[in-house]
């Protein structure tokens, strides 16, 4: 009996997890035709018409496709080698919110609307078309904002700093007369301004708070470019060393095309390729 389970446990494995199969790939594309279509479900049942005339139908659909995917979820922990390494994963952690919000409306109306996160889902793509180069560039991007991610967490606290300055500035300078009520509400009409937002639910009306105003609004610009020039120097960075990781053992050159297998320059295998 634990045989033929452990044998029915892998053979699910190739059709979920694998794509490498006929059956494997239509079920990933199955997969996807159900996502798109749940995700046009609770879209258009956000519309007051069309959920007028087709609400219950709409809402019927959904709980069909919630279940669907409850089971599918059900179906990858039990299948999986290491069911808690899926659970945390970034793919487990993505399809399980596929289907909690569902469940949350039954006690939080409307919550159900937060079904549109399937749409995450579709990333899947990536792997069915074999959009291998793809992924890698993602990773690659993300790999460089990982390595920035102190220097911009220490940016982002200099600008809150500079956030609290400029509207506890204009707090006392503008003060409740003028929509000022509070510094919260100050801070607030601060970051709206440096980010060059510019709601406009708030303005200053005093000469004294217009010039902190345009200097809010220069000094905006300059904390626009920073975190650019700091990721754009780590991807420049990354793209140097991954192509001296690329470097010619016999003859040490290290400018390759991408996906170059052979050295251009003497022919020998460069490192880290593997046989196609």
């Amino acid at each position: 009996m634990e045989q033929e389970q452990q044998s029915w446990r892998i053979r699910w494995r190739h059709i979920i997890f694998g794509t490498d199969t006929t059956v494997g790939r239509r079920f990933d594309q199955l997969l996807l035709v159900a996502i798109l279509t749940s995700v046009a479900t609770v879209i258009l049942e956000s519309v007051a018409s069309i959920s007028e005339l087709f609400g219950r139908e709409l809402r019927l659909l959904e709980w069909f496709f919630t279940i669907l995917f409850t089971i599918e979820y059900i179906l990858r922990l039990w299948i999986s080698a290491r069911p808690a390494h899926y659970a945390r994963s970034f793919f487990g952690i993505v399809d399980l919110l596929a289907i909690l919000p569902t469940y949350i409306s039954l006690f939080v109306p409307g919550a159900h609307y937060l079904l549109t996160m399937r749409a995450l889902r579709i990333l899947r793509l990536f792997r069915v078309m074999k959009l291998v180069t793809l992924m890698n560039e993602a990773g690659f991007l993300l790999s460089a904002l990982m390595r920035a991610r102190r220097k911009i967490g220490v940016f982002l606290f200099a600008v809150l700093i500079v956030m609290l300055i400029f509207g506890s500035v204009m707090y006392v300078v503008e003060g409740p007369a003028y929509g000022f009520t509070s510094i919260p509400r100050s801070i607030y009409w601060a970051i709206v301004t440096v980010t060059t937002v510019g709601y406009g639910d708030i303005t200053p009306s005093t000469p004294l708070g217009q010039a902190i105003a345009s200097l809010a609004m220069l000094t905006g610009y300059a904390i626009i470019a920073v975190p650019t020039g700091i990721v754009t120097a780590e991807i420049s960075q990354a793209m140097i060393r991954r192509r001296f990781e690329r470097e010619c053992n016999h003859c040490h050159l290290h400018e390759h095309d991408e996906g170059a297998l052979y050295c251009q320059r003497c022919g020998h295998e460069l490192p880290g390729q593997e046989d196609p």
